[in-house]
């Protein structure tokens, strides 16, 4: 039977070896070396939205310590960042009701529901406000969403529940916590820049054994 960390480290082996097969074949056709060119970005969120459903299919290897919710604020828990930044791995964790403000992203990020469900509302800038571009998104648990400055990077994310707790597995092309980003106040439009961070302190450890 497989240990559940060994899921979790299966996963970040496969967003490894294609971002590396996404970095080579940027280098050879002249695109960027990271693996964000529009060349590329294509087929590294075809070749990850597979790998990720099949995470979030599984709920048996989470540690729950990244799995709590705050009772004010939803919790971003970082599961593992790549040490050059390429990509990293985040629970968010959504208390009932939680949602986050109308914001960016600036990279390529793949959104999994683990527990609950959540609603994806994507915005646009229009006559000097942010507004509503298309339906909200319901993301069932199981269901995979792509975001990226190419697909539409602005959005605002809620908790389906409003009496319950949801959770989603996001996997992002950079280190999503360090990256200067966006929040967009709704009537005017304006941005103000902000940088997440995380909430938690320690990571899980991919590369322990596992018990007996």
């Amino acid at each position: 039977m497989q240990h559940p960390i060994e899921r979790l480290r299966a996963f970040v082996a496969t967003v490894s070896a294609q971002v590396e097969r996404a970095q080579r074949d940027g280098s050879e056709m002249g695109g960027n070396a990271g693996g964000n060119a529009a060349g590329n970005e294509a087929a590294l969120l075809a070749a990850l939205t597979a790998p990720l459903r099949d995470l979030v299919s599984h709920d048996d290897w989470l540690p729950e310590s990244l799995a709590r919710p705050h009772a004010l604020y939803y919790q971003q828990h970082l599961l593992y960042g790549d040490p050059l930044d390429r990509f990293s791995l985040v629970s968010f964790v959504w208390g009932p009701g939680q949602q986050t403000p109308v914001h960016d992203h600036t990279v390529w990020g793949l959104i999994g529901v683990l527990r609950g469900a959540e609603i994806d509302q994507r915005f646009r800038q229009e006559a000097g406000r942010m507004v509503p571009d298309g339906e909200p998104v319901r993301l069932e648990r199981g269901e995979v969403a792509a975001i990226s400055p190419t697909l539409g990077d602005v959005h605002r994310v809620r908790n389906a529940y409003d009496d319950r707790v949801s959770v989603s597995i996001h996997l992002y092309g950079g280190n999503i916590g360090r990256i200067d980003r966006h929040v967009y106040d709704p009537q005017s439009g304006q941005a103000k820049p902000f940088v997440s961070g995380y909430s938690n302190a320690m990571v899980p450890n991919l590369w322990a054994r596992p018990a007996a």
